[in-house]
């Protein structure tokens, strides 16, 4: 994230600019004046008039300014985030794309997102998998030449329909009839 332009950045970060009350109406007019003032000009006296209308809701004329940045190329984007700096540095210190820039090391994994990309697959999953590997270790153990416990082998095979299909557990069946032979 940290060699990425501002427009990226900028699309990063607009759900969380224009959620819920982040920016007051005072701010953003802070922010479209001095886009306005700076040289060079960012904002044209018409834009700003735009997007210092009370007449239109302040996450319309948000969302509106910063997809007009967006197009307008990095330098704008890179203008809007020295803005919101200097008059809502809190706020700019709690961007997202801050918060990925502060991190020391880029290869860190962040353990918000983590905690859910591993529980994704919910417990029916690792139940299966746990099964699997319990069951396999079963028929390893029951099937290794060493150990003279086919018989034992036979009857929790021969009981456990639940636990593997019926193909696969005739299949087992066959398999340690044939070991007792030999």
């Amino acid at each position: 994230m940290a060699d990425q332009s501002y427009c990226h950045r900028l699309q990063h970060d607009m759900y969380f600019l224009t959620s819920t009350s982040r920016l007051n109406e005072q701010v953003v007019d802070k922010i479209v004046l001095q886009l306005n003032r700076v040289y060079p000009q960012i904002l044209t006296n018409e834009e700003a008039e735009k997007f210092r209308n009370p007449k239109a809701s302040l996450h319309t004329r948000l969302s509106d300014l910063l997809k007009h940045l967006q197009k307008k190329g990095d330098r704008h984007c890179q203008e809007f985030y020295r803005a919101l700096q200097i008059n809502a540095e809190q706020l700019f210190n709690d961007l997202p794309s801050r918060k990925i820039l502060k991190t020391p090391d880029p290869t860190e994994i962040d353990t918000d997102k983590e905690q859910y990309m591993l529980n994704d697959r919910g417990p029916v999953f690792f139940l299966a998998c746990f099964s699997m590997a319990a069951g396999l270790a079963l028929f390893w153990y029951c099937c290794n030449s060493e150990t003279q416990v086919i018989g034992r082998g036979r009857r929790i095979l021969g009981f456990s329909p639940i636990i593997i299909g019926r193909h696969v557990r005739n299949i087992c069946m066959l398999h340690l009839e044939d070991m007792s032979r030999n």
